[in-house]
């Protein structure tokens, strides 16, 4: 079994096809996923998805690049988070790649996913890109390593890598691990404790290479675990034994199937 700890199934583009979407995760031994909101306008087409589906699960928060919409405060994601369903806060963190000038707008939400999390009792989906060394002091400073989380869509490198994971996070590897320039995060991924170690799409988008130029989806994780178990010359089941008890550790409310037990 293999879990997508991230993907977007509300996105119009997955959730048009969602049954067969569904269909080919199932028969692909992909047994789970969890879906990250990005806003707080599309949280109720996650939850939607989450609570039909027993193997679904959520996540609530607004990506560090949105602008325009609502803004979360605290109390807002702990009473949006209180839900069972619900198992993460974020996506949060920061973006300077896409964004310029003065971010400390972006700072100050990442501040308040933080609170959130801690304050739930739930992990963290941190999103950082062009910002690692803004992102890893936020965290220090706000006591992040308490509850932990996972950095996901991982593209920094080795030393990035090892930072997060003496903070306590685990580390997620998309599709990008199978593309060919992808040394250094290949590097990382080679390098890392397999116990820290999480497989995500990041659906819709960064299809795998096998895949590369079409519309990603939660079954294709499996040809990321295959690059993974490649990159660190071990089998494919290694790979997908540890990055499940990995998920089901780290996010720990959400219940285990019996075909992922170990």
């Amino acid at each position: 079994m293999l879990v997508d700890s991230h993907c977007h199934l509300d996105f119009p583009e997955l959730a048009e096809d969602l049954a067969a979407l569904l269909g080919r995760m199932r028969d692909s031994g992909v047994g789970a996923a969890l879906c990250a909101a990005v806003t707080l306008e599309r949280f109720p087409a996650v939850m939607d998805i989450a609570r039909g589906h027993a193997n679904i699960f959520a996540a609530v928060g607004v990506h560090p690049d949105t602008q325009g919409g609502a803004e979360a405060d605290v109390e807002t994601l702990l009473r949006l988070g209180s839900d069972p369903k619900v198992v993460a806060i974020g996506e949060t963190g920061l973006d300077y790649y896409r964004l310029t000038g003065d971010l400390e707008w972006q700072r100050r939400r990442f501040r308040t996913h933080i609170e959130a999390a801690r304050r739930a009792g739930k992990p963290l989906i941190v999103h950082t890109r062009a910002a690692r060394e803004d992102t890893l002091r936020i965290l220090e400073e706000e006591g992040a390593g308490d509850i932990g989380g996972v950095f996901h869509c991982f593209t920094e490198d080795r030393e990035t890598a090892r930072r997060a994971v003496k903070l306590g996070f685990y580390v997620s590897f998309s599709g990008i691990v199978t593309f060919k320039n992808a040394t250094e995060i290949k590097a990382a991924a080679a390098e890392l404790p397999l116990d820290r170690i999480l497989v995500e799409t990041d659906a819709p988008y960064l299809a795998p290479l096998k895949f590369r130029g079409k519309r990603n989806e939660p079954s294709y994780v499996v040809e990321t675990a295959k690059v993974l178990a490649e990159t660190r010359g071990v089998s494919l089941a290694e790979v997908s034994a540890a990055t499940t008890d990995n998920f089901f550790r780290l996010f720990a409310k959400v219940p285990r199937p019996a075909a992922a037990a170990a």
